[in-house]
């Protein structure tokens, strides 16, 4: 008998300790922080197996949501990360006593095989509580981002169970655009590399996928109407370029986690892979009377260009579906224009004297004339603007040179132009790890601008 008391005893100590250590802090680490998050101590067990997601009665939209019925099946195994059917084990659950749960989502629009864009509310109010967690939306965008906060709500024990506690959300993002953008031109990246950003992006409830898709060092984008681009000038024709295929297959990715994909075309400058396979287009340069072998930026003084910029922005036009493309316009070397005979007849015949600024801006009004026709919104990076302060087009400026960036807001907002602020989110800037702080105390509304600058 005294044995068996020892042994009772022993038991219940580890019962004791057991329960000590199950006892887990409440998780309320909801990334980005929502606009309002209410929680309690109240804890809920879940389990795999008795746990689901469901259309609510009042949803416009129901089984057969493209949208939701793929995001019900990654959001189960996000958050239940080592669950396989059959194999959960039984003691994992032996002080917990799970019961159903279920995730009821009711959406009012019905809308579920279009695309986001920038009028896409993503607003959205999560209430979980006993045996159940209710998400409402008005779109299907709103409940994907309902979803990633559910996801962020559930922890483990150190015995693998799970939990979450009782909480109310009501969120919606401060900004309508938030974007990150990949250079695919210096360095290619496969397109398992781009879809694992895009996953990351829908962790944090980034919306905007800025594809820098070309650039000098190469062309990786393989277009219909003009194959040479690619065939000439990506780093290898074949192994390192995007296919119509994979296009689509990002852009459906990027679709399924409310991920806008705007492309970056950037021109008249950063166009020398562009050259490689379009002859004619890049200005050549030269050394007094004689044509030094090299080239400039592209030619803006030629019919041919219009022609070629015209056919290729309507190909970017059928194969991405947001009604913003990006036009680029930085960093344009003037030396080649500068050293162009035939560059220089034309300013004389334009009256642009020996302004290149003014040959830029000429350029960049006719291009985004064009997509205008599209139907679709330019961006352009500062340079333009700064070129060229009094639009005749509108088109979105995109803030990215250093200095008083806030005071270029303030100008672009006054001439009544939208703008997206990138100059101090640069991640690939060789900084101290220690100094990563100075992204999170940027304050982009900390000017006076028009009203519309809060929505961008």
């Amino acid at each position: 008998m005294a044995h068996t008391g020892t042994y009772s005893h022993r038991l219940q100590v580890w019962l004791l300790l057991a329960v000590v250590s199950l006892t887990v802090e409440q998780v309320d680490g909801v990334w980005p922080l929502p606009q309002q998050i209410l929680q309690s101590a109240d804890r809920y067990s879940l389990s795999p197996q008795l746990f689901s997601f469901t259309y609510g009665k009042d949803s416009a939209a129901q089984t057969g949501c493209s949208v939701l019925d793929a995001a019900f099946k990654r959001y189960f195994s996000i958050i239940f990360p080592d669950f396989t059917k059959g194999t959960d084990s039984v003691l994992r659950y032996l002080w917990s006593e799970p019961k159903p749960f279920v995730v009821s989502v009711s959406v009012k629009s019905r809308e579920c095989d279009g695309y986001p864009d920038e009028d896409s509310d993503e607003s959205y109010n999560l209430s979980v509580s006993d045996g159940q967690a209710v998400l409402r939306s008005a779109t299907v965008w709103g409940s994907l981002r309902g979803l990633e906060s559910f996801s962020q709500l559930v922890y483990q024990d150190d015995y693998g169970s799970y939990f979450l506690n009782k909480t109310e959300i009501v969120d919606f993002p401060r900004f309508a655009f938030r974007g990150l953008l990949l250079d695919t031109s210096r360095h290619y990246l496969p397109l398992h590399a781009i879809l694992k950003t895009l996953d990351a992006m829908a962790y944090s409830k980034l919306n905007v996928f800025h594809w820098h898709i070309v650039d000098d060092p190469s062309f990786p984008y393989q277009s219909r109407t003009f194959p040479d681009l690619s065939n000439k000038g990506a780093f290898h024709p074949f192994t390192h370029i995007y296919t119509q295929s994979d296009v689509m297959r990002v852009i459906e990715h990027a679709r399924m986690r409310g991920i806008r994909v705007v492309p970056e075309f950037d021109s008249p400058g950063h166009t020398q892979s562009w050259g490689k396979g379009q002859p004619d287009l890049l200005t050549p340069c030269y050394k007094g009377d004689v044509p030094t072998g090299s080239f400039g930026p592209v030619d803006p003084t030629v019919d041919t260009t219009y022609k070629f910029m015209e056919r290729l922005l309507k190909e970017v036009k059928f194969v991405f579906p947001d009604s913003y493309v990006h036009l680029g316009g930085d960093e344009v070397s003037f030396a080649c224009w500068q050293s162009n005979p035939n560059v220089q007849k034309f300013m004389e015949k334009m009256g642009f004297g020996k302004d290149f600024t003014k040959l830029e801006s000429f350029y960049m009004e006719s291009i985004m004339n064009m997509t205008a026709a599209l139907n679709k919104t330019s961006i352009v990076w500062q340079d333009v603007f700064d070129y060229h302060e009094r639009p005749r087009s509108k088109y979105v400026v995109e803030v990215w040179k250093q200095g008083c960036y806030l005071c270029e807001m303030r100008r672009v907002t006054k001439a009544g132009l939208k703008v997206i602020l990138a100059a101090p989110f640069y991640l690939d800037l060789p900084i101290p790890t220690h100094s990563w702080a100075r992204y999170y105390i940027v304050r982009p509304l900390a000017f006076r601008g028009q009203s519309m600058s809060a929505k961008h």
